[in-house]
Formats: C-alpha cells, structure tokens, sequence
C-alpha cells in the first residue's frame, strides 16, 4: 500500500484522543491511496469494532466509482490493543481485494499496520509513505 505522509498523519489524527475505533475507507488507483473517507461508526459498542453505516458506505462507494477511483483499503483504530486484526477484524474482513490498515493507540507513539485478509488468513502488508 502506497499512501503519503499527509493522508496517514490524517487518519492518526482520526483516531487519536478517542475511546472508540474510528473507521473509514481508502480510496485510489494502482495501488496509491489519493482520498480518505471519514466514516461513521455505528457499532453498538464501538470501543471494542466498528461497523459502517451501509447507507453511508454505499453513497461513498459510488462517489468513488464515479471519481474513477477504486477501493483500496479500509482503515480502523483499536484505541487499547494492538495494530493486529482481532477475530472480529477477521469474520467482517468481506473484501479480499483490499488492504486492512489499523491504528493502535496502545503505545504513545501510535502504530499503523496494513493487512490482506483472506478466507481468514492474515498477511502483512508494507506500508510505503510518499510526499
């Protein structure tokens, strides 16, 4: 996953200073995420997941497709564990295409990884920053 300095600074300042897991969606072309949307979360207990608002997901979706972009990532925090996909994570990871990037805000200095999920199998991705 490509994304710039900028645009992850963006999704740390999100997360931080929050009880609850943030989310949002990454969008861009080959591979380089040019646009971040905020999301709501609408889980019942957002301190511990995270679920977006399928309405709102949808409008962002075909705003997306109509910018010519692609989805390429969803991000989320875990204000009290580790930048790793919990179970949860794992049985709502529904789009194998796209990187699972997570903030966690365990240490002082938070931490963002980016995974693939598929068919319940976890592999990290790098994370390159530019600009």
């Amino acid at each position: 996953m490509i994304i710039t300095k900028e645009a992850l600074t963006e999704i740390i300042e999100h997360a931080r200073g929050r009880s609850f897991e943030v989310c949002g969606l990454l969008a861009g072309t080959e591979g380089r995420v040019s646009k971040i949307y905020r999301m709501a979360n609408t889980e019942e207990e957002p301190e511990t997941g995270y679920f977006m608002d399928p309405k709102e997901q949808l409008n962002v979706m075909k705003e997306i497709r109509n910018q010519g972009l692609e989805l390429l990532g969803i991000y989320h925090s875990h204000p009290v564990s580790p930048a790793y996909p919990s179970p949860r994570d794992v049985k709502q990871a529904f789009y194998d295409e796209v990187s699972y990037l997570i903030v966690s805000l365990l240490q002082k200095e938070p931490k963002v990884r980016a995974f693939k999920i598929e068919e319940g199998k976890i592999r990290e991705e790098k994370i390159v920053t530019s600009g």
